[in-house]
């Protein structure tokens, strides 16, 4: 069986990783997350930062699931990065709807 999903949020500053928060996944499972941070890393984008979530693919394509676009919510439109962790693969999408949209985030 492959392992739970990890995940987390990256912390940018005009584009770039400055940090990385650990997550709790709260839905513990390979094939989805539920992520959960402390409360007030929400308040770094008042201070210019944006938020790009983190989690981790078993062993499956860094690409966003079914399961990530339909439960994208308060992710809309935010940096997504995706790690396919057996073999160190990481991309990055924005999701908006139905939209999915390959990015860059350095």
């Amino acid at each position: 069986m492959a392992p739970n999903e990890a995940c987390g949020l990256v912390v940018l500053r005009d584009g770039e990783a400055v940090r990385y928060e650990r997550g709790r996944n709260a839905e513990p499972s390979p094939y989805r997350f539920r992520l959960e941070v402390e409360p007030e890393i929400w308040f770094l984008e008042d201070d210019g930062y944006e938020l790009a979530v983190f989690h981790s693919h078993g062993d499956s394509a860094p690409r966003p699931s079914r399961a990530d676009v339909e439960h994208a919510g308060l992710w809309q439109d935010r940096p997504y990065l995706i790690l396919r962790a057996d073999t160190g693969e990481l991309a990055a999408w924005r999701i908006d709807g139905d939209s999915v949209v390959e990015t860059v985030v350095e």
